[in-house]
């Protein structure tokens, strides 16, 4: 699963509009047009049959849309003493799968409890200490990285709780 694929169905599943797309890229602290979102946001089978005009979305864009979202979603947050204002910061080194988990469910303000039921809904059942393994820091020991399939159905549960 791509990046590309992710916003597609991130989009799909929580109806953002086009112009709400900019400007969370915006908040994210990357400035694209709303043709530029448009091309990123063009479903592609083969990358090397893409049209000219598609533009790939790498893990950093896709981490500040990710972070754009969550101001999007609950306001810009207070710097801490010694900390500047402005977007949140894109390190990219993070698996896009565990990202966008943790950050949707920061943005929409999830519990656990409601992320195993959208993930149920979605078609995948699994434990609350599974589902912390794969929300942990990458450097703890604990930490687990998550699977397409999972992402996938994921997103299928939150199309069914937003759209439905």
């Amino acid at each position: 699963m791509t990046n590309n694929d992710i916003l597609i169905r991130l989009r799909y599943a929580l109806d953002i509009k086009n112009t709400d797309m900019v400007k969370i890229f915006q908040l994210g602290g990357m400035d694209y047009t709303k043709e530029e979102v448009l091309n990123m946001l063009i479903k592609v089978y083969d990358e090397e049959e893409a049209p000219e005009e598609y533009m790939k979305c790498n893990n950093k864009m896709l981490e500040a849309f990710l972070n754009g979202f969550i101001t999007f979603k609950r306001g810009p947050q207070k710097p801490k003493p010694g900390q500047s204002e402005g977007p949140l910061p894109v390190s990219g080194k993070e698996s896009p799968n565990n990202m966008l988990l943790k950050k949707v469910k920061i943005a929409l303000a999830l519990t656990s409890e409601e992320m195993l039921d959208i993930l149920y809904d979605g078609g995948v059942s699994v434990s609350k200490g599974e589902l912390g393994a794969i929300l942990r820091n990458p450097s703890h020991r604990n930490y687990k990285e998550c699977g397409d399939r999972f992402v996938r159905n994921f997103l299928r549960g939150l199309t069914d709780k937003y759209r439905n």
